[in-house]
């Protein structure tokens, strides 16, 4: 999402913004502040800003900095969602910078303005890209549910790659209740390709089958991607209430103890220090989880020395960041509490899972001088997984 990397534009005013996005890039001291004002740009609420940024969306892509800057100005107007827009993003599906037109096809569905037959046309031939540009494609049919586009994706159904065919299978049990096709999903969710297993989470969080809940809960794969497609399908209206049936999946999914998923063996490594540190930065969520494991399996002594050891070193890193917070607060370890503290405090989007974290943390710890805090991020916060635990934490904190 975007609305994560706001931190990093908040020195550029819209006004610097809307003067350099359009600039040759040859004229600026520092051409990447083109893109960045596209991400600025799309922070605004300016009809001003909004002019700007469809211009930027049509800048020619001969040079470089120019390319960069049309795909992030067309991602920043699906985050405006302005209908304005949307001319200018089906022009864009023509194009043959494919990361261009995936950009478009989200931005398209992200406003989700009803599209006429000549739009659904349009995307229909965005089919014709590769892998990854139909399965934007078809995410956006699903997402918006045209059920126009059955013949052109059923086929899809049986493609030999599970980007393309768990795309289609989401769409034919979204948009035409179809859903044993989903069946073939659940084996993907451990996978031993991180992106098979990625992909399928969020298959199946479009698909709306809440009957997969509980495979989605136990899948390694990274806890907001799978809170994500389980918010889909308990609270597809977004209303921060979750039925009573699926409140104990919601939460073990969110306190996300690793003990708890679906880990191959290999995924899990030894219980050594430096085994542990290097799994809990590796590209792969489910060995992020395996290291976190081992960590959570060592002795009291050894665990708080490692613990202590990587956050001297690791804390600013938001992956390790949140797995330390996250076995400290389901393991209970009273004397980090301040690291529980700390999470709970941190502003920046990307240490929004950290603060989930310490929520539960609070619970075990029984921080009851964290209630302020947790009761306003309880009316507040943004994301919907966090606003719901803060006010499950502060019913059985009171």
């Amino acid at each position: 999402m975007p609305e994560r990397f706001d931190n990093l534009v908040e020195g550029l005013t819209e006004d610097r913004a809307m003067s350099v996005i359009l600039a040759d890039p040859e004229t600026l001291d520092r051409p990447v502040d083109k893109y960045m004002a596209a991400t600025r740009l799309g922070a605004s609420d300016t009809e001003e800003s909004l002019d700007v940024l469809i211009k930027a969306a049509e800048l020619s892509p001969e040079h470089l900095f120019d390319r960069i800057t049309r795909r992030k100005a067309i991602d920043a107007l699906g985050r405006r969602k302005s209908t304005r827009a949307l001319p200018t993003l089906f022009r864009s599906l023509s194009c043959t910078d494919e990361a261009a037109v995936i950009n478009a096809v989200d931005a398209i569905t992200k406003i989700g303005a009803p599209l006429t037959e000549s739009d659904q046309r349009s995307l229909i031939k965005a089919l014709a890209g590769e892998d990854i540009q139909k399965r934007a494609v078809i995410q956006a049919f699903c997402r918006l549910e045209i059920n126009k586009a059955e013949e052109a994706i059923r086929p899809l159904a049986n493609d030999q790659n599970p980007l393309v065919c768990g795309a289609a299978k989401a769409y034919l049990a979204r948009v035409h209740k179809e859903t044993s096709g989903l069946d073939d999903l659940v084996p993907q969710l451990i996978d031993p390709i991180a992106g098979r297993r990625r992909s399928a989470v969020i298959d199946l969080g479009d698909a709306g089958d809440v009957t997969r809940l509980e495979a989605l809960v136990t899948a390694p794969v990274s806890m907001s991607l799978r809170a994500r497609s389980a918010f889909q399908l308990v609270d597809p209206n977004k209303t921060c209430h979750v039925p009573d049936e699926y409140s104990e999946l919601i939460t073990q999914l969110l306190q996300d103890n690793p003990q708890h998923l679906k880990l191959r063996q290999e995924w899990v490594c030894p219980v050594d220090a430096i085994e542990i540190e290097n799994n809990l930065q590796h590209r792969d969520e489910a060995r992020q989880y395996g290291g976190a494991l081992s960590l959570m399996n060592m002795d009291k002594r050894s665990r708080m020395e490692l613990i202590n050891e990587i956050k001297q070193k690791l804390w600013s890193d938001y992956v390790t960041h949140y797995y330390l917070t996250s076995v400290i607060s389901l393991q209970g370890l009273s004397e980090r509490s301040d690291l529980i503290c700390l999470a709970l405090a941190e502003t920046i989007p990307q240490y929004t899972k950290s603060r989930i974290a310490a929520a539960w943390g609070c619970l075990r710890l029984r921080l009851t001088d964290q209630k302020p805090l947790l009761e306003e991020l309880s009316v507040s916060a943004n994301w919907l997984p966090l606003k719901w635990t803060c006010r499950q934490v502060l019913k059985q904190l009171s």
